[in-house]
């Protein structure tokens, strides 16, 4: 454990922070960080993970707060909270706390009544200082006391638990056939319908213990609605509360022995099935009845396809009842929220066909949920049956062209691919060196004689070699070059690349005549041999827009060969493969 000490000027104030310091301070460049924590679940004033902001570094100080509320609820699973935020380049950490106020206030609708962190980061000297509020209203103060856990995910796991929930749903949606104009408004009841059934008394909820191997018996229970209904509201100090024996705790699903790693996305998970029990037994008369309502005009059926899929995040002392109540119906009210956002806007032509993911990025020790339209992009499941994904380990910026004001349309892809593998070293702490631009670039390859004066400000293209002799100079990393004589070829190589990802994890460049690309990951079956490739596409040239450009198929899954027998590579290119290896210190 690590502690470091600075000035006071009222009682002792300890932090306590769980995620590593270099989430906080890394890159060292302008921006902002938004703190998380479970007031709620874990000691106060601690912080269990950092979310970059959105904003882009040169409005960090301004970022758009309901933008950033918006997107931060769909990431963010239930149990967790906006306890603060960290400036990086900003003298100011009150004003990181009060952004973190306003933001949090946006987020629930209400200000914070738990404490608050704010933070800020000298960039020449990555010092931090940190002010807390223990309150709305209360003066920000000085953190005297930083805490930064040697096993935080100890304190994260061993009295802290996940809840998981899946519930399909195809909702009927009725619009007149000579009049869409009120879709939207019927939609929108539609969807305020389905969240408030959540809580009736015909509606069942399966708790069941998780399963660590193949028919491994479990405890389960059933909930109804109205036993929900009676849960008295619990205090905010869950992880201290004691409840009554006789209340079923989320630690009756667990063995006395359990993992207290989060190496899975649903590792370690509560499962929660929501069942609808149409019988169920009410105090109106039984007699069957038949209500006839006529529709006052033509009208056409249109089924709303929604999969939810949320994560929750409690005590394992806190009673199962109430985290059905309070966290998984209020987490799958607003997912559906969230979806109906992304739902209206195409209800008269295709359906997005969305679904949420849950991932543990790395670095941080917390899941995350992300909602996908699976139309689209990197998330096409059906991709290799029986395949194993292979992808990079880390973090990367991506660069394409027209970025940073830049026009290369045309003839600067490789210098986007490499801007990229750069930006990899730097985001995973191997560098503290700025990603060249394409001037600099052009220098570096001047500088060690690779090429002439005159190619310094030229528009002339790169290719692999070149980056190798880039990445050398500038990070004494070396590379391996693969030459493929063809696009039919580089199947063959798949499994090459997987190694590559599995025990290097750094983005490669594939070029090929007048063209290159950034390739993440592998699918690839060794039975059958077939491969697909993750590939960044640097020709992009819009805003960075993350749904556009994962909608538009810029990064995402491309097959060796389609279901229509088509190639994504050409036949008839001869291709360079850059893989980059990881040093053990740049």
């Amino acid at each position: 454990m690590e502690a470091a000490a600075g000035g006071s000027r009222r009682r002792p104030t300890l932090l306590r922070l769980l995620c590593p310091k270099k989430s906080l301070v890394s890159p060292p460049t302008p921006s902002l960080r938004w703190l998380l924590g479970s007031p709620r679940f874990l000691p106060a004033l601690t912080v269990a993970a950092a979310l970059r902001s959105l904003s882009l570094p040169d409005d960090a100080s301004s970022p758009d707060l309901q933008r950033e509320a918006e997107e931060i609820r769909g990431l963010l699973v239930r149990g967790f909270d906006i306890v603060g935020a960290v400036h990086v380049g900003s003298a100011d950490a009150g004003g990181a706390l009060e952004l973190a106020r306003a933001v949090r206030e946006r987020l629930y609708g209400e200000r914070a009544s738990h404490g608050m962190v704010g933070g800020c980061v000298e960039l020449g000297s990555g010092e931090i200082r940190f002010v807390v509020s223990e309150g709305d209203g209360v003066e920000a103060v000085e953190v005297t006391e930083v805490v930064w856990e040697d096993d935080p995910g100890r304190l994260l796991w061993e009295k802290g638990c996940l809840l998981r929930c899946e519930l399909p749903l195809k909702l009927p949606l009725y619009v007149p056939s000579d009049d869409t104009s009120g879709i939207e408004a019927r939609f929108y009841s539609l969807i305020e319908s389905t969240a408030s059934k959540l809580r009736d008394p015909h509606v069942s909820y399966l708790i069941e213990g998780p399963r660590t191997t193949p028919g491994e018996s479990h405890y389960s229970i059933i909930l109804h609605g109205n036993d929900l209904n009676s849960v008295p509201h619990l205090s905010r100090n869950g992880s201290t509360e004691e409840y009554d024996a006789n209340i079923v705790s989320c630690s009756k699903f667990f063995p006395a022995k359990r993992s207290l790693s989060l190496t899975r996305e649903n590792a370690d998970a509560i499962q929660i099935t929501i069942l609808s029990n149409q019988s169920f037994n009410s105090s109106k008369a039984s007699t069957p009845a038949v209500e006839y309502f006529p529709a006052p005009a033509l009208a056409s059926l249109r089924a709303i396809n929604l999969k939810l899929d949320i994560l929750c995040y409690t005590s394992v002392d806190f009673p199962v009842a109430a985290a059905v109540s309070e966290l998984v119906i209020p987490g799958l009210a607003d997912q559906l929220s969230i979806m109906k956002k992304a739902v209206v806007s195409e209800l008269t032509t295709q359906q997005p066909q969305l679904s949420p993911y849950h991932f543990v990025p790395p670095g941080l020790l917390i899941p995350v949920t992300t909602i996908y339209d699976t139309r689209y992009g990197e998330i096409e499941e059906k991709q290799i049956s029986g395949g194993i994904i292979s992808l990079i380990d880390g973090s990367y910026e991506y660069y394409h062209y027209l970025h940073d004001g830049i026009d290369d349309n045309g003839w600067g892809c490789a210098y986007r691919s490499l801007q990229t593998i750069m930006s990899w070293y730097r985001l995973q702490q191997y560098s503290s060196i700025n990603v060249p631009s394409h001037r600099e670039i052009q220098q570096v390859l001047v500088e060690i004689g690779d090429k002439d004066p005159s190619f310094i400000g030229s528009r002339e293209w790169i290719g692999a070699i070149e980056l190798s002799f880039v990445l050398d100079k500038l990070l004494g990393v070396s590379c391996k070059v693969i030459n493929v004589r063809s696009g039919d070829e580089l199947p063959e190589k798949c499994r090459e690349l997987a190694i590559h990802f599995e025990t290097q994890g750094t983005p490669v460049m594939i070029g090929g005549g007048v063209l290159a690309y950034t390739l993440l990951g592998v699918d690839y079956n060794e039975a059958s041999g077939d491969c697909a490739f993750l590939i960044l596409d640097p020709h992009y040239t819009g805003a960075d827009d993350l749904k556009k450009i994962v909608n538009g198929g810029w990064c995402g899954w491309k097959k060796s060969i389609d279901s229509k027998g088509r190639s994504f590579f050409l036949k008839d290119k001869f291709y360079n493969l850059l893989l980059p290896q990881r040093p053990n210190m740049v």
